[in-house]
């Protein structure tokens, strides 16, 4: 495995921690320029601050060749008016070689993208055993077939899934539980480049607040089984206009079909209930997930569920702008959700960043799910009219501390959690199968993070990754339930999530120091499979059997 050179201290400190009989704390060390990832994001602004410079892109982690490691895909901007770039703003494919070192296959691949890139989302929609991609775009959006040699197919048109607008986030689930995987696409405003308004701040120019653009509906793409989608929005109830950044499904109510988020820029988020016959209702409302405890919308970016106290049930987080909490809402088990961001921690510690991408994990496998937040302002001149702001700002991992509570823990725990940066959207996914997660990160206008997480694997560990039959290829709405004599976990499968941006579809348990595990999985077909006594500190395969 190679290192980077800067890492030696945190080995000696390791070793060191070995020797005094001391567990040793997980390091997230900055790999990025051994593993041979060069992939830099370019806006093209070029002064004139449109909006749409703001949001950054995305990436996506999946194992396009099938081949057990993951690979790395990267979403790419491109000029506005008033630059011309000489080189091609091309999106990119990095093929994982086996030993965290990666292999640019774009062009042979034939995955560069169209457009003005944004987001990415991954799923088999086609059943036949490779992942395929969806991208997001400022304009026509692209469905890449997966052709099972190393290459691509943009099908977008045959598929009819090119929505033009200005879409931000995208996710694959299946919504109707019939075996294929549908498609749902976040749009954010009514915005063109020929209408760009002037807006400043103590007289510095600024990019314009949200709310002076129009919202826009989102899309829901039912998968016709054969190749193709229909735009089913309206007969299933989503149609609801918002400024969509951030998606994730989730069977928040536990009734065994997936529930959708949408996180909202400046208005209400969104949660739409599945009602089991091709319908939603959206409840956010009602159940405490519209805005936050004070009953104020915010800026709403991004989103994942997780069960961070492992009582069963699916949480919610949701990341904000400066000076609004990260909210967490804690699921109470009864259809409804209590904001605890101050309480549990997490709140106060995020009102000088802004956010973007978060997701639940467990960095160091001790059972608990841990949160990871990608930070970044917009403005990069926020230094000139605010006290606090900053431009590039240090991302943020709160351990969880067990007992309902998280800890902010970045300043201790590596190179690559003291980088200062413009994040956007992050992926967790463990890229050297050692067991335990390592971190994605884009940066706008800047490179690409790979963050290797060294020492997390120290406690025990079970990776799964699920194969359907009767389901969907990917398993993507399959529940898992992991027992040891500690505690009990759940993870669902699922595409999308944190912000722009595609995680490791396989299902990652930490398991502390317990030497076995019982395990329960429930496929989208409703199909359950019970495995007792399965030893730690492996991958496990498995596939749905009718």
């Amino acid at each position: 495995m190679i290192r980077h050179s800067i890492s030696w201290f945190w080995t000696l400190f390791s070793i060191c921690f070995f020797i005094s009989g001391i567990r040793t704390v997980a390091q997230f060390v900055d790999v990025t320029l051994d593993s041979g990832i060069d992939f830099e994001h370019v806006d093209g602004r070029s002064g004139q601050k449109f909006l749409l410079e703001t949001l950054g892109c995305g990436v996506a982690l999946l194992d396009f060749n099938t081949d057990g490691y993951l690979d790395i895909y990267c979403v790419n901007g491109g000029n506005l008016p008033g630059t011309e770039l000489e080189n091609p703003i091309r999106n990119r494919l990095y093929r994982n070689n086996g030993d965290m070192t990666f292999t640019d296959v774009t062009q042979q691949a034939g995955v560069t993208g169209i457009g003005y890139g944004v987001g990415s989302c991954v799923g088999d929609y086609d059943n036949d055993g490779d992942p395929d991609i969806y991208i997001t775009n400022f304009g026509p959006n692209q469905l890449y077939i997966n052709n099972g040699d190393g290459t691509f197919t943009d099908v977008t048109q045959q598929a009819g899934v090119g929505e033009s607008g200005w879409s931000t986030s995208s996710s694959f689930a299946d919504y109707d539980n019939d075996g294929y995987l549908d498609l749902y696409v976040v749009n954010y405003v009514d915005f063109e480049l020929g209408n760009n308004p002037k807006c400043a701040k103590n007289d510095f120019p600024t990019y314009c607040s949200p709310n002076i653009f129009e919202p826009t509906f989102d899309v829901l793409y039912r998968n016709n089984q054969d190749g193709t989608f229909s735009d089913v929005t309206q007969a299933a109830g989503l149609e609801k206009p918002g400024k969509g950044l951030g998606i994730s499904w989730a069977d928040y109510d536990n009734d065994q079909d997936l529930d959708v988020f949408v996180a909202n820029d400046l208005m209400q988020d969104f949660l739409f209930r599945n009602e089991g016959n091709g319908t939603f209702t959206e409840v956010s409302m009602l159940v405490g997930v519209a805005f936050n405890e004070d009953g104020q919308p915010l800026n709403g970016m991004g989103t994942s569920f997780g069960d961070y106290n492992n009582d069963g049930n699916l949480d919610l987080v949701v990341t904000n702008f400066q000076d609004q909490p990260n909210v967490l809402f804690h699921n109470e088990g009864n259809g409804f959700f209590t904001d605890l961001s101050y309480s549990c921690g997490i709140g106060a510690k995020s009102l000088i960043y802004l956010s973007w991408g978060v997701d639940f994990f467990d960095y160091d496998n001790d059972r608990y799910l841990d949160i990871f937040i990608a930070n970044g302002h917009i403005d990069d001149n926020i230094e000139d009219f605010s006290e606090v702001g900053t431009y590039a700002q240090r991302n943020q991992l709160f351990e969880n501390r067990g007992d309902g509570t998280f800890k902010e823990v970045s300043p201790d725990f590596g190179s690559g959690l003291q980088l200062r940066k413009v994040s956007r959207g992050m992926a967790y996914g463990d890229l050297d199968n050692d067991g335990d997660l390592d971190l994605v990160i884009s940066n706008l206008n800047q490179r690409l993070d790979v963050l290797r997480n060294d020492g997390g694997n120290e406690n025990h560990w079970l990776a799964i990754k699920c194969i359907g039959r009767k389901s969907n290829r990917d398993a993507i709405g399959t529940r898992i339930r992991l027992k040891t004599e500690e505690s009990t976990q759940i993870r669902e499968i699922r595409s999308g999530s944190s912000y722009l941006s595609q995680s490791d579809l396989r299902a990652y348990f930490g398991l502390g120091t317990a030497k076995t595990a019982d395990i329960e999985i429930e496929w989208p077909s409703g199909n359950q499979k019970i495995l007792h006594s399965v030893q730690p500190n492996q991958i496990l395969v498995i596939k749905e059997i009718d």
